[in-house]
């Protein structure tokens, strides 16, 4: 696990450039690794393969790779097929002051939502159009010059920068998000509608596809194709993201939370949410009720 390392003087976010497929060890390691930071990686030209715990993705030119605290990236292309690009890190509270933690309230931020795995408007890997690439480059390229040059305002402009790049990102997810509903994917709207309505019980990939009248195999196919993940996968993600939501607002039992999110098995529930997490469900919710007594 990488934590971030602020240095005094030097506005709180690190820009590293990819050249030829060479990135730095110190920053971006070979071997699979974790951080406590957001990364923003932007491939402007080349590809390769790279893994966030579980999911391996393909990046190619003009993708934009988000990556969240705690993932385990593994880069199995370690040189991107002598890509070039960026790799933009910060920690949460950059942009949400105040922050109660890694886990909480950075992830509600309508700019941090795209790192966000979510069902509905998270977004992993987003791909930057032809003719915004230039403009997406100017912004983590102004990034830069801030924390290179630090003249006086650096902080405060590198932050500027930083938030007008997050806008162009927030924009992309969202342009994807609709496309998924409002294009011609009623029947990828149907699966996500009937895993709402099912995920707080027993709820499997048989069970979404009676509900949207498809086979499994097919519903597998569909599903796959068009978000790079399983039925079961976004079963399961759901059910994150409402234990999370009841661990933090509610005082449940987690045997409690683990049933209302469709787990029967106490057991099972923790050892699923500490391989989402890497924590259990109990220091998940003692590390986000630390954070908001430091805070007060």
């Amino acid at each position: 696990m990488y934590g971030y390392r602020r240095v005094p003087g030097v506005p709180p976010v690190g820009v590293v450039r990819v050249h030829d497929g060479h990135m730095r060890p110190d920053v971006v390691p070979p071997l699979p690794h974790a951080h406590d930071f957001l990364v923003l990686m932007y491939l402007e030209r080349g590809g390769g393969r790279v893994r966030l715990d579980d999911r391996e993705w393909r990046v190619e030119t003009g993708d934009v790779l988000l990556v969240a605290p705690g993932e385990v990236v593994t880069f199995v292309d370690p040189e991107l097929h002598h890509a070039d690009g960026w790799s933009l890190y910060f920690p949460p509270d950059v942009i949400e002051p105040g922050d109660l933690g890694a886990f909480l309230s950075w992830r509600a931020h309508p700019l941090l939502f795209p790192f966000v795995r979510g069902v509905a408007g998270g977004a992993q890997r987003l791909h930057v159009p032809p003719e915004q690439r230039s403009a997406f480059v100017a912004h983590i390229a102004a990034v830069e010059r801030e924390v290179l040059e630090r003249r006086d305002g650096c902080n405060e402009a590198a932050i500027a920068h930083l938030t007008l790049l997050l806008v162009a990102v927030s924009r992309l997810a969202a342009h994807i998000s609709d496309d998924l509903v409002l294009r011609d994917e009623p029947r990828l709207a149907a699966v996500f509608d009937a895993i709402e309505a099912g995920f707080r019980g027993p709820l499997t990939l048989t069970d979404v596809a009676a509900r949207v009248g498809l086979t499994p195999g097919h519903l597998t196919t569909v599903v796959g194709r068009k978000t790079g993940r399983t039925v079961q996968q976004w079963i399961t993600e759901r059910r994150m993201v409402e234990a999370r939501r009841l661990l933090a607002d509610t005082e449940l039992t987690v045997e409690a939370v683990g049933a209302r999110v469709g787990y029967r098995d106490p057991g099972y529930f923790s050892r699923r949410f500490r391989r989402a997490h890497g924590a259990s469900p109990l220091e998940w919710r003692r590390a986000g009720a630390n954070a908001v007594s430091e805070t007060q």
